[in-house]
């Protein structure tokens, strides 16, 4: 497992190529040795997952504010998404910058994101499914979140965003009052 860093500071896109033959292939998901390097004692204590019927869907932005900040580690097991990590870290010069990659069940890669960070996604394909691991449990009370569409943002999604649920829609845009999250 490779760590490539990004032009936002802890995002990194992570290498882990497959390992194939006849039978088909094999790929380490995590090595705690191999991601040391992004922090000292990185560690997850859940791991989710998340099935994405149609093409279009958007899921996110969702984050965790301290005491419950979180990082993930996301792996797409099937389709492709658009996914996206956006800057959310008080004082960053990166605040409000987004990154996305795209992924693939069928690629070698995946993404690290750091607490501090919005997270979402595109579906590309029908039938997706993310694997989440995260490094702290999920906190109704810290858990937030930033409109997908929202025009101090100007994230590109690359298809016409079709199904987003009630949740993610009534998340607020952002104003002069949104000073980010304190880590």
């Amino acid at each position: 497992m490779t760590p490539v860093p990004t032009a936002l500071a802890g995002l990194f896109e992570i290498l882990s190529p497959a390992a194939a033959d006849a039978r088909g292939c094999f790929r380490r998901l995590f090595c705690e040795r191999d991601l040391a390097v992004l922090r000292d004692g990185l560690h997850f204590t859940q791991i989710n997952l998340s099935r994405t019927r149609a093409r279009g869907t958007v899921r996110g932005m969702h984050f965790q504010s301290p005491p419950a900040a979180e990082a993930k580690l996301i792996h797409c097991l099937r389709g492709r998404v658009f996914d996206v990590a956006v800057d959310v870290r008080r004082g960053s010069p990166t605040f409000l910058h987004w990154h996305a990659f795209e992924l693939s069940a069928d690629d070698d890669r995946a993404v690290f994101i750091p607490e501090g960070f919005a997270h979402g996604f595109q579906s590309l394909s029908d039938d997706v499914e993310l694997l989440y691991m995260h490094t702290a449990p999920w906190t109704a009370e810290c858990e937030h979140g930033l409109r997908h569409d929202d025009p101090l943002l100007r994230i590109a999604w690359p298809l016409p965003v079709g199904a987003v649920s009630d949740r993610d829609r009534d998340h607020p845009l952002i104003d002069e009052r949104f000073n980010g999250v304190a880590l």
